[in-house]
């Protein structure tokens, strides 16, 4: 049996479309086969709710009278990128508070970032800016002081150059200090284990060549909707794989895209990461159609089935020692064995807001307010992974 996405659209506005949620299925496959599971179901729902640092807001304040044009500005005393031309500004989640070199901010306000900043647009919190501007004889104005809202502004959208990775590692510390890092805390001598995918519910891992989503694809995004507008920043889709075809680390990634003003702040927070830095908790959601049997037996993998590495971070190098591989049926039954001493384990990513997604993008898809796109083209398949090289400096020339 095969369908195809307008088909499956035709039933979303007929009323007759069957929308399960991924968790759902892989329930449901314990009494069906693939074939009847097929015969039944249109489209399955996934969500996951995690930081995504590498997520930021574009921004067009709109014209001043005199005119300005954005030298440098401050969004709530974060320093938000203003080369790109006139009132455009692009404000990065990881981006922190700029501290003065006398003294210093509070050290509450070293918590807190772009993420928040672009969280309590989206709430709709009126935010302090402050510009100095580049003078010229078109823009006039030297400076400007003022309060901005997503209601005051033009554009207000998200651009995510690296979000959704298909999966990634277990974070670890063998050394002798506590370290704090993009995974949260890692206590010494392997205190904790920290996770940061939902493993057989993770949506990409589903689809692990990536056969069901391109650029184009219409997805949940922070509560509202969104694209994938390309590949994300370090895909890596020729990462090694198990027998099944699911990576064995990370792997694909995404750059999502989606207006900003039509977002939930419930699906968008910001977060600090104690002595490493600000981030965003973002909730996405992709729908997988149901085009075939193929997919629902991609969509069949269990816990047991999909593994990521342990990462030891005490070795402060980017090819750091591993302990071997762990499934996420280990990982979440909290508690892991390494070496011989059992470690606990912890999710970054919020599996129970995940499966809310899952449940929201269903319902919005029941009630036919939600419909596939096609994709316009595919996310490719064959980019490595290439580090920057150590450079040593160059010798002063006679």
């Amino acid at each position: 049996m095969e369908r195809t996405i307008a088909e499956i659209n035709a039933k979303i506005c007929s009323g007759h479309v069957t929308v399960w949620t991924l968790a759902e299925l892989k329930e449901r496959l314990e009494s069906l086969t693939v074939a009847e599971a097929t015969q039944q179901v249109d489209i399955i729902t996934t969500g996951t709710f995690e930081p995504m640092e590498s997520s930021g807001a574009m921004i067009n304040l709109g014209p001043t009278d005199p005119p300005l044009k954005l030298r440098q500005c401050w969004l709530d005393g974060i320093p938000a990128y203003s080369g790109i031309g006139a009132v455009d500004l692009y404000l990065g989640a990881a981006q922190s508070v700029d501290l003065n070199p006398e003294g210093g901010e509070a050290d509450t306000l070293r918590e807190r970032g772009g993420g928040h900043v672009i969280a309590d647009l989206i709430a709709g919190k009126a935010i302090p800016l402050r510009a100095l501007g580049h003078v010229t004889d078109c823009y006039p104005r030297a400076s400007l002081e003022t309060m901005i809202s997503k209601d005051t502004i033009n554009q207000f959208y998200l651009y995510n150059p690296r979000n959704l990775y298909q999966n990634f590692i277990v974070g670890v510390n063998g050394g002798d200090r506590p370290l704090y890092t993009y995974l949260g805390p890692l206590q010494p001598q392997l205190g904790n284990a920290v996770y940061a995918s939902s493993g057989a519910l993770s949506p990409l891992l589903n689809d692990p060549y990536l056969r069901l989503v391109g650029i184009g694809t219409r997805i949940f995004l922070g509560g509202g909707i969104g694209y994938i507008a390309w590949e994300g920043t370090q895909h890596f889709p020729l990462q090694k794989r198990l027998a099944n075809d699911t990576p064995i680390g990370p792997a694909a990634t995404l750059a999502l895209i989606g207006d900003a003003k039509q977002m939930d702040p419930f699906w968008v927070r910001g977060c600090y990461f104690k002595n490493y830095g600000a981030s965003l908790m973002l909730g996405v959601g992709i729908p997988l159609p149901v085009l075939d049997e193929e997919v629902i037996a991609r969509c069949a993998i269990r816990d047991e089935d999909v593994v990521a590495p342990i990462i030891d971070f005490s070795i402060p190098r980017r090819v750091r020692p591993t302990f071997g591989v762990v499934n996420y049926a280990q990982l979440k039954s909290g508690t892991i064995k390494i070496d011989g001493k059992t470690v606990r384990t912890a999710p970054l990513t919020s599996l129970y807001f995940g499966q809310q997604i899952a449940e929201r993008l269903k319902e919005w898809i029941l009630k036919g307010e939600f419909t596939l796109a096609e994709a316009v083209a595919p996310l490719p398949g064959d980019r490595a992974f290439l580090p920057q090289q150590s450079w040593t400096t160059p010798s002063t020339r006679e």
